[in-house]
């Protein structure tokens, strides 16, 4: 099993896993992930930029048969949302009953537990997305 490159491939993408970081060219234009080149208008001049985490869904499902690893979720819902800034993520939504999830429904982004190796003891977090807290 590839559990050490998984770890340190985590590690390596730490910043990205706890915080929105995507890019942002000489343009102007913003982009998730980051990527080297602008995927808008080809641009190489891009700097890492910090997105908001604040969004709306756009669309969603409910995972009933998840990837290995991820049984022990089953059901839960998976999203695409609209980032404040423009750019659209796919993330897991959390603190959120199925039945009140709807279009346009207000998001923020969270961190928490996205995998754990039992056997080693990792825990590997990330982000989610959740209704804000008021």
């Amino acid at each position: 099993m590839s559990r050490p490159m998984q770890v340190s491939r985590y590690w390596r993408h730490f910043r990205e896993k706890y915080r929105l970081i995507g890019g942002k060219c000489e343009n102007g234009h913003v982009f998730f992930p980051h990527r080297q080149v602008c995927p808008v208008c080809g641009s190489r001049n891009v700097e890492e930029y910090e997105f908001s985490g604040k969004g709306k869904v756009i669309s969603w499902t409910i995972v009933r048969n998840p990837p290995s690893g991820f049984e022990y979720y089953k059901p839960y819902p998976l999203a695409l949302v609209q980032l404040e800034e423009g750019p659209i993520v796919l993330a897991q939504l959390t603190d959120v009953d199925p039945e009140e999830i709807d279009f346009g429904m207000e998001v923020e982004v969270v961190t928490k537990k996205i995998r754990e190796f039992e056997e080693d003891g990792i825990i590997l977090y990330g982000y989610k997305f959740r209704p804000p807290v008021k």
